[in-house]
């Protein structure tokens, strides 16, 4: 049987790896982040997918 390769599975085990925030004690918020990214060789652009736990603590690093 295959695996589960949904969002919502790859979400679901970001939440039991990020529980507190050692430095502000803040529950994270796991969030998908997506950069496009210009190919200049080819004239394309590709996207970069990247699951981020979010606190307080990188908050404004995240979403600004």
């Amino acid at each position: 049987m295959a695996k589960d390769r949904s969002f919502a599975s790859k979400v679901a085990k970001g939440a039991k790896e990020a529980a507190k925030c050692p430095k502000c004690g803040e529950v994270k918020n796991t969030v998908l982040v997506v950069a496009s990214e210009k190919n200049e060789s080819k004239n394309s652009w590709k996207f970069k997918e990247k699951i981020v736990h979010v606190c307080k603590c990188n908050e404004n690093e995240v979403y600004g």
